[in-house]
């Protein structure tokens, strides 16, 4: 029962490791923030 338990949480690391490293992969500083003058572009 253990060992199952401890393939669970090494699965549940794994897949928290995965997403977080698509999410800020490449990107020195986090999520870029919205410029002013983009948000205005798509209206008429």
């Amino acid at each position: 029962m253990g060992l199952i338990l401890l393939e669970a949480l090494l699965a549940l690391v794994v897949l928290v490791v995965i997403v977080w490293w698509t999410m800020f992969a490449g990107r020195s500083k986090g999520e870029l923030s919205a410029r002013p003058d983009d948000a205005d572009q798509d209206k008429p």
